[in-house]
């Protein structure tokens, strides 16, 4: 992926590192566009069971965006909804990933960084993290997409308190707002998402892409139909069913096949 972007491939598991670290893995064009066709491509692969997404060193998850660009690629409104299209594919890709999507989050991820890691499942943070989208200092604007990831996570009454007050803060507060899961000791971090990751790939898989797709679903205003209550109990005709069953009267762990 030109170094931009390096993955690294443990079994099931995909590493997705953005690759800038001499600039804490700020966020330029090239990136967003690598991530949408990466993410795009991880998806398709049912071999794979979690994806962790992280910034290259422990230094920085993404300090926002690559400031330098707003005066090369977003000097202007037509020039920025043209750079918004491909940031929001690169955000919409990862949110689509049908497979678990963890964050490792060191240092800050603070404005775009921020968005993109909104769009992950789980955020697991390093006490050295800080947050927030400081976007009101140099006038520019969170657009109405990227604004909405956040909000859902922390609501609007602390998404306007991030908004108007602009500040930088600790991985504690963060966590008290809902923006991340758990804080550990930068030490830790990587045992923790481990850790994490070995607790998803227990599940079956096809049930963990299924539960993903049922909260997204609820996320919908459209009243429940039948069809997508029917869809609960297509586990039930899978062989990851059959043997989730017998590993559990066998009392021995399962081997899931995805299948």
């Amino acid at each position: 992926m030109n170094n931009l972007i390096e993955t690294r491939r443990d079994g099931a598991v995909m590493m997705v590192m953005l690759n800038r670290e001499d600039r804490l893995n700020a966020l330029n064009l090239a990136i967003w566009r690598q991530l949408a066709a990466l993410f795009e491509e991880l998806s398709a692969d049912r071999s794979l069971r979690c994806v962790v997404l992280r910034g290259a060193g422990k230094k920085a998850f993404a300090a926002g965006a690559d400031i330098g660009e707003f005066a090369t690629q977003r000097s202007d409104p037509a020039q920025a909804a043209a750079y918004d299209d491909i940031m929001r594919r690169g955000l919409a890709a990862v949110a689509a990933c049908p497979h678990p999507v963890v964050a490792q989050i060191y240092g800050p991820c603070v404005g775009a960084g921020l968005e993109l890691a909104a769009q992950c499942d789980l955020r697991l943070s390093a006490r050295s993290a800080r947050f927030g989208v400081p976007v009101g200092r140099i006038s520019v604007v969170m657009t109405l997409p990227e604004l909405a990831g956040l909000q859902k996570l922390v609501g609007p009454a602390r998404m306007m308190e991030i908004l108007l007050e602009a500040r930088v803060f600790p991985a504690d507060e963060a966590l008290a707002m809902g923006l991340v899961h758990r804080v550990v000791d930068d030490a830790a971090l990587e045992d923790d998402v481990r850790a994490t990751v070995e607790r998803i790939q227990a599940n079956a898989p096809l049930v963990n892409r299924q539960h993903k797709a049922f909260v997204r679903r609820l996320d919908d205003a459209r009243p429940l139909i039948p069809s997508d209550l029917a869809q609960a109990h297509d586990c039930l005709k899978t062989g990851d069913f059959a043997e989730g069953m017998a590993a559990f009267f066998e009392k021995r762990p399962a081997r899931f096949t995805g299948a």
